[in-house]
């Protein structure tokens, strides 16, 4: 494509108009087939397992190491004020506002996501969806809604595995290594944190990022050439396309979040 060739331009304006017009249409198809799906909530389940189960080890570790680091890097900072007692409520509302959220969402794109786009890519690449259609079998219903779904409830349960263990890591760092007061730091995030703009607002944040990773993955492989290099490119835009929409969220989800 040439950019000083106007016919170039409007043909790639135009193509960019359609995917998103296509994307749109199938987004709204997904949200319209959940009363479908659920009525056959054994193809959900299996999908949870398959997302939420396989991403449990290092949605777990990562948080855990990411406690770690929190409760390191908080103490040495509290401490030159004398507030190092507030050190729980520190990584708590950390973890639960903004951290368990953003990077569960990341490690979710970057593990679950590239599956999903894999996998839908390759049942196109070996013409399974084809037959599907040729068999009056709708694909859009029978592979993509229930991962879909299972996508946006496994989300917020891998987001509040990841805050709880970056809350354990904290605790192990600061009261079992550091010597913090093991009563101020659980009465610190029992009277800090607030159920409804703490830990309504990361819920709230990660149900969207669900829906976004999930939306994502799902669009590439269904739209991927039905080739290798064609799944192979389809796999790496899902984790650049999918990182990005959960960076530029997050900034306008806490902008929301703060002036609401």
């Amino acid at each position: 494509m040439s950019w000083y060739k106007p016919s170039d331009v409007g043909f790639a304006t135009r193509k960019k108009l359609a995917d998103l017009g296509l994307g749109a249409r199938l987004f709204f198809r997904l949200i319209s087939l959940m009363v479908p799906t659920f009525r056959r909530f054994g193809l959900v389940r299996d999908q949870m397992h398959f997302l939420g189960n396989y991403s449990l080890a290092i949605i777990a570790v990562s948080g855990l190491f990411v406690g770690f680091v929190f409760g390191l890097q908080g103490y040495y900072t509290l401490q030159r004020y004398g507030s190092s007692s507030a050190l729980g409520l520190l990584v708590t509302l950390t973890l639960v506002r903004e951290l368990g959220p953003v990077v569960t969402a990341l490690l979710f794109a970057g593990r679950a996501g590239t599956s999903l786009t894999a996998e839908i890519g390759l049942m196109k690449a070996g013409e399974q969806i084809s037959v599907m259609e040729m068999m009056a079998v709708d694909p859009v219903q029978r592979i993509l809604a229930p991962r879909f779904w299972a996508g946006v409830i496994t989300m917020p349960l891998l987001a509040a595995v990841f805050s709880a263990m970056g809350i354990i890591g904290g605790w192990v760092v600061g009261v079992l290594m550091i010597g913090v007061d093991g009563g101020s730091f659980w009465s610190q995030i029992q009277e800090g944190v607030d159920v409804w703009k703490d830990l309504g607002n990361g819920v709230l944040k990660s149900i969207v990022f669900g829906f976004t990773v999930t939306f994502i993955a799902l669009l590439q492989g269904f739209e991927a050439q039905a080739t290798p290099e064609g799944v192979a490119s389809a796999t790496t835009r899902t984790v650049v396309m999918a990182s990005l929409s959960v960076l530029g969220l997050d900034f306008i989800l806490t902008a929301m979040m703060f002036t609401i």
